[in-house]
């Protein structure tokens, strides 16, 4: 008895450490695992400033560039549609194909931007544009496209209603792509820049580099309106004069609309999905003719081509393309804005 008493014992302390040691184990285990996805979830730390210590992530678009990174994207942006401007008006003469100088803007206008965007990367990130700037397509990105794509709609009419309420200048750019739809070189030029080119360049631009570069100084909420403001300030032409004013308005919409879903999902894709159908959208009812049997019957209704119903189609229908004409007409072509960019930019009322 006093042999199994004393054995009974022993074996409850051994059984009992072990017991100890495997919820230790455990509990080690799952600290570092959590430990490490605390800091996965924070953006890396900037060059030259302190290191934060580890706690619970706030939302974020993704890891945090500096504001100098924004800056730059906007300075490259806009010195490109400047260079891309004067560079057709130098060319315009020498008689090419549309779809030679249509490339050739595209290039131009776009090319400064994508090397922007690898150097901000390498700069002061970790050199892959996936992690740095949210570039990492999925294929529920084609299901989420459509999403975005519809409440980019819905934003695009709220702000043309406001342009609408306060009587705001608004012009148009589609006369160009109309006039030109007969050029099938011209035609598959365009749509390669405006449903291929421009929604990757500008979502890694505006939604990408300057989202994340505000991002390091203000608030998420902040940061949405005021990308999405730069992108329509983006796309301001002199030529245009007054008639900037409602193109701004309705295109910030579309780029806040735009900038909700990369904050909310913390990529590009959904965005760039969205881009390229709103693109599309408008390039297939340009190209097609809608918008001028919709013009000419909502002129039938009113009395003068101005009333309500001629404004909303208008508004609802700003994209954006480059303003190139026929070699030889007697229209000068004029760079609207960056080369190949978003549908948005043309009015569907004025084609």
């Amino acid at each position: 008895m006093s042999r199994s008493a004393t054995r009974i014992p022993a074996f409850i302390g051994s059984d009992r450490y072990v017991l100890e040691w495997v919820a230790g184990f455990l509990a080690d285990l799952l600290t570092h695992i959590s430990t490490r996805t605390v800091r996965s979830a924070l953006p890396p730390p900037v060059p030259g400033t302190a290191v934060r210590a580890v706690g619970p992530a706030r939302p974020a678009v993704g890891p945090a560039l500096p504001v100098a990174a924004a800056i730059g994207a906007i300075m490259v942006l806009t010195a490109s549609l400047m260079a891309s401007k004067y560079l057709l008006d130098a060319l315009v003469d020498l008689g090419w194909p549309v779809a030679v100088y249509v490339l050739l803007l595209a290039t131009v206008g776009y090319g400064p931007s994508v090397w922007w965007c690898r150097y901000a990367s390498r700069r002061w990130a970790t050199g892959r544009l996936g992690p740095d700037i949210g570039l990492t397509p999925r294929w529920s990105d084609l299901g989420w496209g459509p999403v975005v794509w519809l409440g980019a709609l819905g934003a695009q009419l709220a702000a043309a209603s406001i342009v609408l309420v306060f009587d705001l200048p608004v012009t148009s750019n589609t006369d160009a792509i109309t006039d030109a739809a007969a050029d099938r070189t011209y035609v598959v030029s365009i749509v390669i820049t405006a449903v291929i080119a421009a929604p990757i360049v500008e979502e890694m631009v505006f939604r990408g580099v300057v989202m994340r570069g505000l991002r390091s100084r203000l608030p998420m909420v902040v940061v949405v309106v005021a990308q999405g403001v730069l992108f329509g300030a983006a796309h301001v032409d002199p030529v245009r004069g007054v008639g900037n004013i409602g193109l701004v308005i309705v295109l910030s919409g579309v780029g806040i609309a735009f900038g909700v879903a990369t904050a909310l999902l913390h990529r590009l894709g959904p965005a760039i999905v969205a881009h390229a159908l709103f693109n599309g959208m408008v390039l297939l009812l340009v190209l097609t003719g809608i918008t001028e049997r919709i013009q000419d019957a909502a002129e039938d209704v009113g009395s003068e081509p101005g009333v309500e119903q001629v404004g909303v189609v208008e508004e609802v229908g700003v994209v954006d393309q480059t303003d190139v004409a026929e070699p030889g007409s007697d229209r000068h072509p004029i760079v609207a804005g960056p080369p190949s960019f978003d549908l948005e930019r043309r009015d569907l009322g004025e084609s």
